[in-house]
């Protein structure tokens, strides 16, 4: 839970230099600091991203919000990566809410408010972003908090059900979800002007399938846009890494953790063979284009991982592993660009 993270830790032979600061854990879970004694002392306010004031409960459950209300709400850790790990949050009144505490930022406290600010700003002019609504920075512990999707990340939906054997999510559930993917990056890369004191506006540099929240009607948002601009990777110690499931792994080993547009297309295109084969489908990762065609060409639509209800969609499946494949490719200047691929799925709709 996010109250361990406020702690002083003890080291471990297997530590080593790994836990530098006090209470900036970076391991896999905050279980792993059981024995630990709580090290801070006094509550801090958030501070607060101007958002729409028309946004219901707002001011009822965010104007006073502070450190310690947010380590009373915490229920669980429901994501982790090199970047950051995150915790559902249930505030007093009901609202639900991530946090995604970094563990280890590149700039310091002014710099990172500032980006924080621009980068909120630009989230809430589009549908498709999920933008963050306050933030903490304190000496030991640093913070973004924003609005839960009810029914978690796209990794989760998929991973979840290949583990019990079902189907979570039929085709035309899987293609709105891509569509509004496309959405969303289409807007991040035509920000302009694609520089703003020091970020690179026109860039998200962490599109994955952990990053895609899902709502109950199945539209899709992209969270964590240019938080790779306020916080470091981390290499995470293989003491570490055989504590994870095998899809933190596959996340991390897949996904390109390059700071360019041509990155975020490849990242997008391994988010489409997830969604389009699961495993099989990122098994074709260390293929070439060519191989990758051959593939499909072969095994045919035996690779996907659902049913298909007519030719039209069975059309459209392949149209979208072509798609993928392009985006996916080894060489990075082939790859297309996200109008060329948003408007393939337009066609393909």
């Amino acid at each position: 839970m996010l109250s361990r993270a406020l702690t002083v830790t003890r080291k471990s032979p297997k530590d080593g230099d790994y836990v530098r600061d006090l209470g900036c854990s970076k391991s896999g879970s905050f279980n792993d600091y059981e024995d630990c004694i709580v090290g801070f002392m006094e509550d801090q306010p958030l501070v607060h991203c101007d958002h729409d004031k028309k946004c219901v409960g707002c001011v009822e459950s965010l104007a006073h919000l502070t450190l310690r209300g947010v380590l009373r709400g915490s229920v669980g850790v429901i994501g982790e990566s090199r970047l950051a790990m995150t915790e559902k949050v249930v505030l007093l009144g009901g609202r639900v809410c991530a946090v995604k505490r970094f563990r280890q930022v590149r700039v310091g406290r002014r710099e990172f408010g500032k980006r924080i600010q621009r980068l909120a700003e630009v989230s809430r002019k589009c549908e498709f972003l999920v933008p963050v609504t306050a933030y903490l920075f304190a000496k030991r512990i640093k913070f973004v908090l924003s609005d839960y999707r009810p029914m978690g990340s796209l990794a989760d939906l998929l991973a979840g059900a290949r583990d019990h054997g079902h189907t979570a999510l039929v085709w035309n559930q899987r293609l709105s979800i891509i569509f509004h993917i496309s959405r969303a990056i289409s807007f991040i890369h035509t920000q302009y002007p694609p520089y703003q004191k020091n970020m690179m506006m026109h860039i998200h540099g962490s599109i994955k399938a952990s990053n895609v929240l899902v709502n109950i009607d199945f539209s899709a948002c992209l969270s964590d846009y240019g938080f790779t601009q306020l916080a470091e990777q981390v290499e995470i110690p293989e003491t570490w890494q055989v504590m994870k499931s095998p899809f933190w792994l596959v996340e991390e080993t897949n996904y390109s953790d390059e700071l360019n547009q041509k990155a975020d297309i490849y990242n997008f295109g391994v988010i489409l063979l997830d969604v389009l084969a699961g495993p099989r489908g990122l098994s074709l990762m260390k293929k070439g284009t060519k191989e990758k065609k051959e593939a499909m060409k072969f095994c045919g639509l035996d690779l996907v991982e659902f049913g298909m209800k007519d030719a039209k969609e069975r059309r459209q499946v392949v149209k979208v592993f072509d798609i993928a494949v392009a985006c996916t490719n080894a060489k990075r200047e082939t790859r297309p660009t996200i109008e060329e691929i948003y408007n393939d799925i337009v066609g393909i709709m």
